[in-house]
């Protein structure tokens, strides 16, 4: 005989006993979602005792447990009556199943918290800790048999289902109140050579505790394995039965690709892979104020600035310290923002300020190397720099080499970086690799 079997037989033998009980709720106009609701309350009522002892009460007054315990007992009832209600009254409903199953999670989720309480305001930490991992093994047992039931499939079974874990919590709690009248609250056991004692009163209801969060995971994890080989069975039975699909024509994927690609870098305003016009000569941006640096590319002579964001009073803003915008030279000089993309995936510059008037700048492209928006000791004024080859640079430009590649893969040749030394004011050009 399995325990599954023996379940049965005990929840046959229950059933028997409470039947008398059940038609006298019908007689008297209970529904069965009366009865669920009732439960509810009546587990509300738990955490309320179970909240009371850990305010109220003292480490070694168990009374509370005792009482919690007896309703936790009393409510478990009617998690029993309201299905056999629906049964013996004719009273079953699709509605009705699902307002039980989820009154009966809000119902756990009290007790659990009002015992959690309890454990934590007496510090019973190890007990507390289990019991708020039985609470997840416990919702897990649940929720896998439902998840299993909407996929189709059926999982249920295993050694601490509601029922049990009813019982077990509600027989230990009230047997650890009981307890205490005889032995005390306070009473532990030691054993010689054993630095801390190995038993104490509440070890009643935390060592069940500890019991229900090992089994009830292993409850969750083994639904879960049975679930899945349904599943299996399920998807296998059904790929047999399909009709075979007539062939569909797929596009190359390297084709996908590079359309998808060529798109993105045309939105981005990056660098297109092309040779740079002969006789190509860039312009030096004029007239910007409050001008940091500019970028410049192959193939074309449109530039982007880098310029210090202050108000009309001369403040900096500080979220957003750098404004970055196009010239657009080969559109007659148009002045443009960047578009969204460009400025989170290319040209754009995120700022986080590090100490006063001083800020460390990433380019959303390229962050191997940090820049630093800070005041430079030679004319106090903001200014963007960097160290290159152990130098500070003050920068002024910023260019990129393209040389060949493919139409969407640029080959970047190189990164120039134009400025001057901070320490001795002398021109430099510095290159890095990519």
């Amino acid at each position: 005989m399995n325990f599954a079997t023996i379940r049965a037989a005990l929840q046959a033998g229950i059933y028997k006993v409470i039947n008398p009980f059940v038609r006298l709720l019908i007689k008297l106009g209970f529904t069965p979602n009366a009865v669920t609701l009732t439960g509810l309350l009546l587990n509300i009522g738990v955490a309320v005792v179970f909240i009371m002892g850990g305010e109220e009460g003292n480490r070694g007054d168990l009374r509370y447990v005792g009482w919690g315990g007896a309703l936790i007992l009393f409510a478990g009832l009617f998690d029993m009556l309201d299905g056999q209600v629906a049964r013996l009254g004719n009273m079953k409903s699709t509605y009705g199943a699902l307002f039980d199953s989820v009154l009966d999670r809000y119902s756990e989720l009290f007790t659990f918290l009002g015992i959690c309480y309890y454990l934590v305001a007496h510090h019973y930490l190890l007990g507390s800790l289990f019991t708020f991992i039985a609470l997840i093994g416990s919702m897990m047992v649940s929720y896998t048999r439902a998840r299993a039931e909407g996929l189709g499939v059926e999982s249920k079974g295993g050694l601490m289902q509601r029922p049990e874990r009813v019982v077990l919590l509600g027989v230990s709690a009230l047997a650890c109140g009981l307890s205490s009248a005889f032995i005390g609250g306070d009473y532990k056991l030691f054993v010689p050579g054993v630095p801390f004692h190995v038993f104490e009163t509440m070890s009643i209801l935390t060592l069940p505790i500890t019991v229900l969060a090992v089994l009830a995971n292993i409850t969750a994890v083994s639904r879960l394995l049975q679930a899945g080989k349904a599943l299996d069975a399920k998807d296998a039975a059904e790929a047999q039965a399909a009709p075979v699909p007539a062939p569909v024509q797929i596009p190359a994927r390297s084709s996908v690709a590079a359309k998808v690609l060529a798109i993105g870098l045309f939105f981005c305003g990056l660098p297109l892979a092309q040779a740079s016009a002969p006789g190509l000569v860039f312009p030096v941006p004029t007239g910007i104020v409050n001008q940091l640096f500019y970028l410049q590319r192959d193939p074309n002579i449109n530039t982007v600035i880098y310029q210090l964001n202050v108000n009309n009073a001369g403040k900096l803003d500080e979220d957003e310290p750098v404004h970055v915008f196009w010239i657009r030279y080969g559109e007659h000089g148009e002045h443009k923002d960047l578009n969204f993309i460009q400025r989170k995936f290319a040209y754009g510059l995120s700022a986080k300020k590090v100490a006063a008037d001083r800020y460390v700048l990433k380019f959303a492209a390229y962050d191997k190397v940090p820049f630093y928006l800070q005041k430079t000791s030679a004319d106090n004024a903001f200014h963007v720099v960097t160290v290159i080859n152990n130098k500070q640079i003050v920068i002024n430009r910023v260019y990129l080499r393209i040389e060949g590649g493919t139409f969407w893969v640029p080959n970047v040749k190189y990164i120039e970086v134009k400025g001057w030394n901070a320490a001795t004011r002398e021109p430099v050009v510095e290159r890095l690799s990519v």
